[in-house]
């Protein structure tokens, strides 16, 4: 086994690190001793003469340095890591998969106090006040932080290194935590292996009596059947409701159907729901928990890629009409979110590859980082490459595009329609929810249709001078390489158009297009008719072709 410990600058982790390192015989690594010795300048040199940047690689390669974790029983190893390290979605990824990881929590003030004892300069409090200093960090990591095993650091250090030892006793951890974050939408938390327990903890704080999961034939067969399992081995009794597979869960008569369900099985009021599955089944089963008893509690627990990283966040609900894509819904934010990133792996390279048109356009949204790795690593991940999976690429995927999402719609959790919020996340779906209505459901997944509505999107931003050609040239470029939005769809024009007509997104009659900037997205609703209608025949080839 190995220790990993985590926490603010100043809330103690190499001198307990040193402590427990003796305890146990087990080596010692500082992390940021090391970086100083293979650099041989200090960490404030390194940041003077590299800036942040420069030393957060240095980081990244001292904590692939590490190599795999020691599973045995006995501590071989403990880890004190830099307060910044766990940034990182990389990092996380090999620090706190095997390890146990420890999070010494400190407030601020407590830090602020120790730091000004400390001989120790720290380059990101250097010329600004330490307590509001440290407040921020606190704020911006305690996600990261979170999701380790919390010990209060303020104890005594005996105390301290107590609390770290009964963590030992209880053995290394089943599942590994990477995420965990209390947002205006719900409990959001990210792992690996870590679904049955989070669904059990997320079930205790609702003093559920019972696990009520609602799934389909797919996602029941690949994950519902083992989290059930583990939830009556855990003492839980279970029941389930069972939906269509795929959009035909999405109709009214499902909702009527599966209402019933929770009527013959005594659901009541406060009694949460536990959503196993894709997109359509999340949103299915949201409006299910929306509607019946006027408002159920959801647990999300994603089961495809393109729900973990869209559709399951955010609160919204929906069935379909013969008229159009999610016309009856409602905004219901879940308990919890529950993402393991291992269910994606077992997924078929279709529906792998179709959530990255989902990822793209986060990517476009302005998302610099998770440009780059879908350059870099986008093919990997959607071909299922082991390595993608290993390197924790496809980990990093899902907690950028996932926590982009986040903030996005805490900051406009209903869409009130102003430029900028909630609505900028449309972006390539207005022809793309219209190309996959032309196909009745049937053809296309989302995010291949998303892809669509974006190649769609960035030539009309191209030819309203909008998107900078080098720009559009690169999200293109990022579709072709994907396998994404290429060659014409065999749909008639008419019924795109139709389609199109029905967009939620109409406002005072006109129909509000997200477009492409040089750095993000702009709404405009004054694109000219014959500038759509150029861009449904740039889709579909020309108007009134024959479906095949």
């Amino acid at each position: 086994m190995e220790i990993v410990l985590v926490g603010l600058p100043g809330s103690g982790k190499s001198v307990v690190a040193r402590r427990l390192a003796h305890r146990h015989r087990a080596t010692l690594i500082d992390l940021d001793e090391a970086i100083e010795t293979e650099a041989g300048r200090s960490i404030p040199e390194l940041f003077a003469d590299e800036g942040e940047a420069g030393f957060r690689e240095r980081e990244r390669q001292a904590v692939l340095a590490l190599g795999p974790a020691d599973p045995g029983p006995a501590v071989r190893r403990v880890v004190a890591t830099g307060g910044g390290a766990v940034i990182d979605p990389r990092n996380r990824w090999q620090l706190y998969r095997g390890r146990l990881a420890v999070w010494l929590d400190v407030r601020p003030e407590v830090v602020a106090q120790r730091l000004r004892r400390s001989p120790h300069e720290r380059p990101l409090l250097a010329g600004r006040d330490p307590v509001g200093a440290i407040r921020g960090l606190a704020a911006a990591r305690e996600r990261f932080y979170a999701a380790a095993h919390r010990v209060s650091g303020v104890s005594e250090l005996s105390a301290v290194v107590a609390a770290v030892e009964r963590l030992v006793e209880a053995g290394p951890p089943a599942g590994t935590a990477l995420l965990r974050a209390q947002t205006p939408l719900g409990r959001i938390v990210i792992g690996d292996r870590s679904a049955a327990g989070e669904v059990a903890e997320a079930l205790a704080r609702l003093e559920a009596r019972r696990a009520v999961l609602v799934s389909e034939p797919g996602a029941w067969a690949a994950a519902g059947e083992a989290l059930a399992a583990d939830l009556a081995a855990r003492g839980l009794p279970v029941v389930r409701v069972i939906l269509p597979q795929g959009e035909a869960a999405k109709r009214l008569s499902v909702v009527e159907a599966a209402a019933r369900e929770l009527a013959r099985l005594r659901v009541e009021r406060g009694e949460p729901l536990v959503a196993i599955g894709g997109g359509a089944l999340g949103d299915t089963a949201g409006f299910l928990a929306a509607t019946y008893l006027r408002g159920l509690p959801l647990i999300h627990v994603p089961t495809t890629l393109v729900a973990q990283i869209d559709s399951a966040i955010g609160g919204k609900t929906g069935v379909d009409l013969p008229e159009g894509k999610n016309l009856v819904g409602a905004f219901h934010q879940p308990e919890a979110v529950i993402i393991d990133v291992r269910l994606t792996t077992t997924l078929p390279e279709r529906e792998r590859r179709a959530a990255l048109g989902e990822a793209v356009k986060m990517a476009v949204l302005g998302d610099e980082r998770l440009f780059a790795l879908l350059e870099a690593d986008g093919e990997a991940i959607a071909a299922g490459a082991p390595s993608a999976f290993e390197s924790g690429a496809l980990a990093e995927l899902v907690e950028r595009a996932a926590w982009a999402k986040v903030e996005v719609v805490s900051d406009d959790e209903r869409e009130t329609g102003r430029t900028g919020g909630r609505i900028s996340l449309n972006l390539g779906h207005s022809l793309g929810h219209a190309v996959e209505a032309a196909g009745r459901y049937l053809d296309l997944r989302h995010g291949e249709a998303v892809a669509y509505g974006l190649r769609a999107a960035t030539g009309i931003g191209l030819e309203l001078g909008l998107t900078p050609p080098a720009r559009a040239e690169r999200i293109l470029d990022l579709l072709r390489r994907l396998g994404l939005g290429q060659g014409s769809l065999p749909y008639p024009a008419g019924a795109v158009r139709e389609a199109l007509a029905t967009d939620k997104k109409h406002a005072a009659g006109r129909l509000r297009w997200v477009l492409p900037t040089a750095t993000g997205v702009v709404v405009r609703a004054d694109v000219p008719d014959e500038l759509v209608e150029r861009a449904i025949e740039g889709l579909v080839g020309r108007p009134g072709a024959v479906r095949r």
